[in-house]
């Protein structure tokens, strides 16, 4: 296991202060190592679970040659020569989804067929009801192509074939993939745990009087909605108080319990912020200050299921810690900003993404969704030197284009403006000024 030192050595241009969000991407990335451990779920109960290995099919699906819609089936070489002329059909029979027909047909004859239903043997296309003229028992209508309206056997997956792989992220279209194969069952890992808290003096818990200069904790409910979006298992560990020794008790607690541990401020360089101070005497932490905004201030580390407090270390110490010692490997830390709305950028752009990876998932399955290119409906300042993310709304021009509008101020503590956003303006470290029409990036929040 490598050091959050030989991981900072390994990656060009790494500092801890003034650090870009993608040298945090690739620094979380080469932290977070995929949960083991693998269980057997029903699909009723796999949605969002992560696979656990690839699952080939078992059958053909289609497992035979079908009509695509409701029709009557022939076959194409009993149609009447030359091509340009109507073909004319005698109706013998029916077949309806479900069964099978029994029987043969002689040249000149067709079946009348519904959706889904199977083509027997030596019939190979079908005209749509509303593309013929009946006269009595027969039909007539123009020539169509060989094979049209016709699903071949195992266009949609072949026996044998890998329908769905390690790693990915079970979405409804794939339960229903996994239906389609007969398989009641699914082999996924484990859920991730992770475990959070609050932390300090001045937060209130919900039902709790309010007291001046005391808020109520925001922080634990966007946190935990964000991880049940993601289907990890949350250990809600509440508020823990300013002070040490509470605070090494929920991190020893966390250690125990959880695959990551995840908390809201203290993160600061103030007197009163004791996290700071306990986590770099108790695990091996790097503290950040990161090129973005909002959510400058971030710790990352690892925590040992066996906390003990080092002496001699300050607080910003990365030296190495053993963690041989017990069988549960260190819980990954990340502490994140205290304000509500950093909490939730800092989350998006550089939390989910790493603990999707401890989730197992692939790179298709832990890929963000694709940033939107739209077009500022204001001029933005911003200044060269950190990537900003801004609150907006992104709208649907009579022409068809898309445009964004800031939701207004865009102060961190402003939760109501990320209610009220349906995308965060990606701003580039590099990027300057916005001028009114020019494109932006959005990544969007209801993805």
């Amino acid at each position: 296991m490598n050091t959050l030192a030989q991981i900072a050595a390994s990656l060009p241009g790494y500092q801890p202060q003034n650090l870009s969000v993608s040298a945090a991407s690739a620094f979380l990335a080469a932290l977070a190592t995929p949960v083991d451990g693998v269980e057997r779920v029903g699909i009723w109960d796999a949605l969002g679970r992560v696979l656990a290995q690839d699952i080939v099919s078992p059958i053909s699906v289609p497992p035979h040659d079908n009509s695509a819609m409701d029709g009557y089936a022939y076959a194409s070489a009993s149609s009447t020569l030359p091509s340009s002329a109507p073909v004319l059909l005698q109706v013998v029979g029916s077949v309806l989804a479900g069964q099978a027909w029994q029987g043969a047909l002689q040249a000149g004859q067709c079946l009348k067929i519904m959706t889904g239903a199977a083509l027997p043997a030596g019939l190979d296309t079908v005209v749509p009801f509303e593309a013929v003229t009946l006269q009595g028992e027969h039909i007539s209508f123009a020539p169509l192509r060989p094979g049209a309206n016709r699903r071949r056997a195992g266009e949609d997956l072949l026996q044998g074939q890998a329908a769905l792989r390690q790693g990915d992220r079970l979405t409804p279209a794939a339960l229903g993939l996994l239906a389609s194969l007969g398989l009641a069952t699914v082999p996924v890992l484990r859920r991730l745990r992770v475990a959070y808290f609050s932390t300090g003096d001045e937060i209130l818990s919900l039902g709790e009087a309010p007291r001046a200069g005391a808020v109520f904790d925001s922080n634990r409910y966007t946190v935990t909605g964000l991880l049940r979006q993601l289907g990890v298992e949350v250990l809600d560990l509440g508020v823990v108080r300013d002070d040490p020794a509470l605070l090494q008790a929920a991190l020893h607690s966390a250690a125990q319990q959880a695959d990551a541990i995840l908390t809201s401020g203290g993160m600061s360089a103030g007197d009163a912020d004791h996290t700071r101070s306990m986590l770099g005497t108790l695990g091996e932490v790097v503290f950040w200050q990161l090129a973005i905004k909002p959510g400058r201030p971030m710790a990352v580390g690892r925590m040992a299921a066996n906390l003990q407090t080092k002496t001699g270390s300050s607080a910003d110490s990365t030296s190495a810690r053993s963690y041989t010692n017990h069988s549960k490997p260190p819980a990954v830390l990340f502490g994140l900003p205290g304000n509500p709305v950093a909490v939730m950028v800092v989350f998006l752009a550089l939390v989910r993404p790493a603990l999707l990876q401890m989730m197992g998932c692939n790179a298709a399955s832990s890929a963000a969704a694709p940033l939107q290119q739209v077009r500022s409906a204001q001029a933005i300042r911003k200044r060269p030197g950190r990537t900003e993310y801004l609150r907006g709304i992104v709208e649907t021009a009579a022409d068809g284009s898309l445009w964004v509008r800031l939701t207004g101020h865009q102060g961190s503590g402003m939760l109501s403006s990320m209610v009220q956003a349906n995308g965060l303006l990606v701003l580039a470290e590099a990027q300057g000024d916005v001028a009114e029409g020019d494109t932006v990036s959005v990544m969007p929040l209801n993805a």
